[in-house]
Parts: C-alpha cells; structure tokens; sequence
C-alpha cells in the first residue's frame, strides 16, 4: 500500500489533484511524470523523510511499490 504521505508529495510535485497511485502504478503511467520531475520527486521524498537515494537503488525502482518499499526500508535502518 502506498502510504498517503508519499502520495501526497507526488501528486503535489506533479500538480495533480486526484489520480488513483497504487503499489503497481509505473511513472510513464503517471501524467507529468517525466525524467526531470522524477529528479524532482525524488529530492522531495529525501527532504520530507530525511533520507538518501543512491544511484543503484533508484535504477531498480520498477513502481510505486518499491519506492515504497524503499522508503520504508530507509526510515526503519534510520531509527536503528
């Protein structure tokens, strides 16, 4: 399930007001998702959550699951 937090600064970033995410969605899937708002959603889930990406964990991101994944895989090693 992808959490109502991550979703809001997606479809903030993106400008969207109701679009349906859910664990399956793809970025093409997305409108406005592109390349450079990717960067930007990105940047926006760190500073929110305090995290960091690197290089090869955002290459394996297929959808939003793992990004949700990811990122609660970032904030449970954050409070060890």
């Amino acid at each position: 399930m992808i959490s109502d937090r991550l979703k809001k600064i997606i479809l903030n970033q993106l400008k969207l007001e109701n679009f349906d995410l859910t664990q399956d969605t793809k970025a093409y899937q997305v409108p406005g998702w592109d390349s450079l708002n990717h960067a930007i959603i990105l940047a926006a889930i760190e500073k929110e959550y305090d995290i960091h990406f690197n290089i090869a964990e955002v290459l394996r991101l297929k959808n939003l699951g793992d990004l949700q994944n990811l990122v609660n895989s970032k904030m449970a090693n954050k409070s060890k």
